[in-house]
């Protein structure tokens, strides 16, 4: 492989990497807006939030190390300007005055969003199969997340 592809290679896999990662700090910051807005009688969500935003700390850490080795810098901020979408937009006016059932459906839509986003990312051909090993975990990790969000929504129906 070239120098040119390598670096092209590491480009892309920066990007796609930075890209999840936005969509992790947009899964933070919506679930702590989620459990700012929870109402007393929705408080038993609080210790699932919680762990949806440790999951996404750890999963981030991981991409950002990957990032790091490639020489890339790794990026602090959330998808407003999205290359892949936006996931959790303005997640605390969703949840305001909302019901059980719609603050959980909001929830699933942002993590229907992040699996999206991986989806998206293990398409790219331009990188390594042992990253893309990383995101097939990370993705599958994810989707029993989601899985939980869903079957609460579901029970909150």
């Amino acid at each position: 492989m070239s120098t040119l592809t390598t670096a092209t290679t590491n480009e892309t896999t920066i990007d796609v990497l930075n890209d999840l990662i936005e969509i992790h700090n947009d899964r933070i910051t919506g679930y702590r807006n989620a459990i700012d807005e929870l109402k007393s009688e929705d408080i038993d969500l609080k210790p699932l939030f919680t762990d949806m935003i440790v999951e996404s700390e750890g999963l981030k850490l991981e991409l950002s190390s990957e990032v790091q080795m490639l020489g890339g810098q790794t990026e602090t901020g959330t998808t407003a300007s999205g290359k892949i979408y936006r996931a959790w937009m303005d997640v605390k006016a969703m949840f305001t005055g909302h019901t059980r059932h719609a603050i959980l459906a909001s929830c699933e839509g942002g993590e229907d969003a992040a699996q999206k986003a991986y989806r998206s990312a293990l398409e790219e051909e331009d990188i390594s199969m042992s990253v893309k090993t990383k995101l097939t975990r990370q993705q599958q990790q994810l989707k029993q997340s989601h899985d939980k969000v869903k079957h609460l929504r579901d029970q909150a129906a």
